[in-house]
């Protein structure tokens, strides 16, 4: 009985042999899903390497985006993910281009310290004089534009020591990255110049994007506070003629035209009397490069004539 119990328990050769080829199996699957050293360090390199940055176009529209729960732009900002710009990375610094500096020159400010909130707006509740978006200042990336923009022929680029964050740039950014630790520069905007050459201004930073430097412009696709009306107000035939101009004109690459919106455009010195709120739009497309694609990431209107209609600028490969 017991060599029959040992010749029933001793495992059939076939059995072994089987064994023997699934861990052969395992361990050939396990050598191809186990990354090499090289593997660790391309990913390594990969992760320590500034990330290439998407450009983007932020309607920021009224101030009170910073405490209006019904304004639906606002959880667009807030729903803002770093997948949304470069994989899962966040970026090294900010350039903010935003409506609301306007200079006669090319200026950065270039803040060594934190950049103060600045409250560029009259008669508003007083919660929003308390709000705080204490980024810190990015004095070289300040340097670093300023070196490409002179390079490009647009010196003197002027240097602004006080300055710090207006509106158009803290209100988005405090929903975007709320923890404010990102650096952010500020460019000016020269509203005494046209679309094409704010474009060329931006193809002069677009090696920015490939130093892990996120730009931003920051407006508003309409702009015309005099025709504002009530928050729930219908839009007006001639904002909504714009803004479906515009929307066509980006996706399907007529930058020219956006360049040239005035003679373009349905309606476009009504759409912005001033242009100081478009202008980033003309910034953004630039740093994007030639080719670059155009994709709307929001819209909505609030006041009859403000669209918050927002682009992402993908560079072309």
């Amino acid at each position: 009985m017991g060599q029959r119990q040992a010749r029933l328990a001793r495992p059939n050769p076939d059995a072994r042999h089987a064994t023997r080829e699934d861990e052969e199996q395992q361990q050939q699957l396990g050598d191809i899903a186990r990354p090499t050293a090289g593997a660790e360090e391309e990913e390594e390199q990969r992760r320590s390497s500034p990330a290439i940055m998407d450009t983007f176009f932020l309607s920021h529209g009224s101030p009170t985006l910073s405490i209006d729960e019904a304004i639906p732009a606002r959880h667009f900002f807030k729903s803002w993910l770093p997948a949304r710009v470069a994989g899962d990375r966040a970026p090294r610094a900010i350039l903010m281009v935003s409506g609301h500096w306007e200079t006669a020159v090319p200026t950065v400010n270039v803040i060594r310290g934190t950049n103060d909130t600045i409250y560029d707006f009259y008669g508003f509740p007083k919660e929003m004089y308390k709000l705080k978006y204490p980024a810190p200042g990015a004095p070289d990336l300040a340097l670093r534009a300023k070196e490409l923009l002179e390079q490009a022929g647009f010196g003197p680029v002027k240097e602004d020591h006080k300055r710090g964050l207006d509106h158009g740039a803290w209100v988005p950014l405090m929903f975007m990255y709320p923890d404010a630790n990102i650096p952010v520069c500020q460019l000016s905007v020269q509203t005494d110049r046209d679309g094409t050459y704010h474009y060329n201004l931006g193809k002069a930073l677009a090696p920015l994007r490939e130093e892990g430097v996120l730009i931003l412009g920051s407006g508003s696709a309409t702009h015309n506070l005099r025709k504002m009306g009530p928050t729930e107000a219908p839009v007006p035939q001639w904002a909504a003629e714009f803004d479906s101009w515009l929307k066509d004109s980006l996706i399907n690459g007529r930058y020219e035209d956006v360049n040239r919106y005035e003679e373009k455009a349905p309606h476009g010195k009504v759409a912005h009397p001033w242009p100081d709120h478009f202008y980033p739009l003309h910034v953004a497309m630039g740093a994007a490069g030639d080719g670059a694609k155009a994709e709307q990431i929001h819209h909505s209107w609030t006041n009859a004539t403000l669209s918050y209609a927002s682009y992402r600028f993908t560079p072309k490969k």
